[in-house]
């Protein structure tokens, strides 16, 4: 079983969940502190770990596949840019999300043809529709739809880059399987989360700036009274726990191969996330932002997204929004407790 990106946030969680199933797990990351660090942290010894440095340099993943390859029945490729804080949208985002799946596609094909029979590519919400779509309450979005944005077009700002990103990475990744059918024997499905809410796994991972999706929470708990709350914004979200679960079942079961699996349980606002933290944490009513609270932006705001397939082929019901936020901020105080 092999798991790109072994660091990040859903990576992790994944990985978790594997060990728990008894797996043994290769990890790959960029460097060797990270790859100490996750080590010490898992403590388990069915995992092991590879260091692959540069996403975009072609043939990154060949010497971990020619290590492995004739072992590796599974593939989760999670390893891309997840950030908005590039100005360098193309180097930056575009051409490693691009570059690192077409590699590590390559590498199977080169090295493990045979043995890998289930490839797992974490995309996102983000391949189903472009910005300007994701928020046009006109349209209704299911797992047929595609963010059709150009290369240019995704250049734009960081937002639409990282959209673009997704949609070529996870493109590339289909075209791929339909251009070799008679060159390797794996199975594709993609998942395709939206804002993903949810504890790290580890409280060491918890620091003063999140991933993009928890940064909206960790935002929230250190504001304050009088700050004004963006009333415009709204999205959809699913719990961490939940996307990485699907991931795992996407490899045990063959009805999962072929499918792209839309992950998202319900809308949520700025304003939600607020009225939550003030609801569910007495100690913070009073310090942070409180907005209107119960207004609701959401329905106004954003397209309608149809994911009942998704849901019935996964099988399983995705956790509240309320326990995603509750727990979340609860690991957040406990590692940085409120003065």
């Amino acid at each position: 079983m092999l798991v790109s990106g072994a660091n990040g946030f859903i990576a992790q969680h994944i990985i978790n969940v594997l060990l728990e199933k008894g797996y043994v797990v290769i990890g790959t990351l960029r460097s060797e502190e990270k790859a100490e660090s996750l080590l010490k942290l898992f403590n388990h010894k069915n995992l092991r770990l590879e260091i692959v440095p540069d996403l975009a340099k072609s043939g990154v993943f060949d010497e971990v596949f020619t290590k492995y390859g004739a072992n590796l029945e599974y593939v989760i490729h999670t390893a891309s840019p997840c950030h908005y804080e590039s100005t360098h949208y193309e180097k930056d985002m575009l051409l490693p999300a691009l570059a690192g799946t077409q590699s590590i596609l390559d590498s199977i094909k080169k090295h493990a043809p045979d043995s890998v029979k289930r490839f797992v590519l974490t995309s996102s919400f983000a391949a189903i529709s472009n910005v300007k779509n994701a928020y046009d309450p006109s349209l209704t979005l299911d797992d047929s739809s595609w963010n059709n944005d150009s290369w240019e077009e995704a250049q734009q700002d960081a937002k639409t880059a990282y959209y673009g990103s997704k949609a070529f990475a996870e493109n590339a990744a289909w075209e791929f399987l339909k251009g070799n059918q008679g060159s390797v024997k794996f199975t594709l499905t993609t998942i395709n989360p939206c804002y993903v809410f949810g504890p790290q796994l580890f409280d060491e991972s918890v620091s003063a700036t999140l991933n993009a999706s928890c940064q909206r929470i960790n935002e929230a708990v250190f504001s304050s009274i009088d700050d004004d709350v963006d009333q415009e914004f709204a999205s959809l979200f699913i719990d961490v726990r939940d996307v990485a679960k699907a991931h795992v079942l996407a490899l045990e079961k063959a009805h999962l191969a072929g499918k792209r699996l839309i992950l998202a349980n319900h809308e949520f606002s700025t304003q939600s996330i607020l009225d939550n933290i003030n609801k569910n944490f007495p100690k913070l009513n009073g310090r942070i932002a409180r907005g209107k609270p119960g207004y609701i932006a959401s329905s106004r705001n954003i397209a309608t997204v149809d994911n009942t397939k998704s849901k019935e082929l996964l099988g399983f019901e995705f956790g509240s929004f309320e326990n995603a936020v509750n727990d979340t901020v609860t690991q957040i105080l406990r590692v940085r407790p409120l003065h």
